[in-house]
């Protein structure tokens, strides 16, 4: 999948002025509807080092009422949190009826993050595939709209930002040498990328890669994308309107 996007897409600020407005409404309308349908939604953000995850997520956030939203960051587990299953502390942390959550990294960590850098054996992470897709099969089964994004920038794209953001005094603490280590290894993330979408992209739980060379284009895909899965899953929810009563078949 990642061959096939094209990096170069750039979206004008006018076209974008025309464009994302209507998005931010049908956004908004469809997390009012979520909740008074009880249809909880699931948020997933994956991608690059310096892709644009934390920019895509707050411009997100502007749009939505936070008293239904939570987001959760990428954290190591804690102690207890490594004495049980690994889809354990995402299992707890998922959305009530008619609420959202948005995890920035989240599950696919076992089988991107941890199978590159060898922190768990090649047993782990590929049983992680099968239990990741029951446990999404499972959720979308519940009722629960899922929407996953990888954001995308090429090698090239990632190293560039990467020492720009070096080079900046304010900004220079956000690049860590875990950050140059997976650039490092891309070749070998884009491996384990692939092999995640072919091994969990589904209809009820679909990925959506990203061009995040140009964030107003980054955006529009992830505004449209989203706000696509969650009307598909009010329609679904939607109970289809009563028989009259006497009323004959055709």
């Amino acid at each position: 999948m990642l061959d096939q996007v094209d990096l170069t897409s750039i979206v004008s600020k006018e076209d974008h002025g025309r464009l994302a407005p209507p998005l931010y409404e049908r956004l908004r309308l469809a997390q009012y509807a979520l909740k008074d349908a009880r249809i909880p939604t699931v948020i997933v953000f994956e991608g690059w080092d310096a892709a644009g995850k934390g920019l895509a997520i707050s411009r997100l956030l502007k749009r939505l009422d936070p008293r239904g939203f939570q987001v959760y960051p990428a954290r190591p587990p804690s102690e207890d949190e490594q004495l049980r299953p690994f889809l354990y502390r995402f299992w707890v942390r998922l959305p009530a009826r008619g609420e959202m959550a948005l995890f920035d990294r989240s599950w696919y960590g076992r089988v991107l993050i941890e199978r590159v850098a060898k922190m768990v054996p090649r047993s782990t992470w590929q049983s992680a595939f099968d239990e990741i897709a029951q446990f999404e099969r499972q959720i979308a089964d519940d009722g629960t709209a899922i929407a996953k994004f990888y954001m995308h920038i090429s090698k090239a794209e990632q190293k560039r930002r990467l020492k720009r953001l070096a080079s900046d005094k304010f900004e220079s603490w956000r690049v860590t040498k875990w950050d140059w280590k997976h650039h490092h290894d891309y070749d070998k993330y884009v491996v384990a990328v692939e092999e995640a979408f072919e091994r969990t992209h589904a209809p009820h739980a679909p990925w959506t890669v990203v061009p995040a060379t140009d964030w107003r284009s980054a955006e529009l895909t992830i505004f449209e994308t989203l706000v696509n899965v969650m009307e598909s899953r009010l329609a679904v929810a939607k109970p289809k309107p009563a028989r009259a009563k006497g009323a004959r078949h055709a």
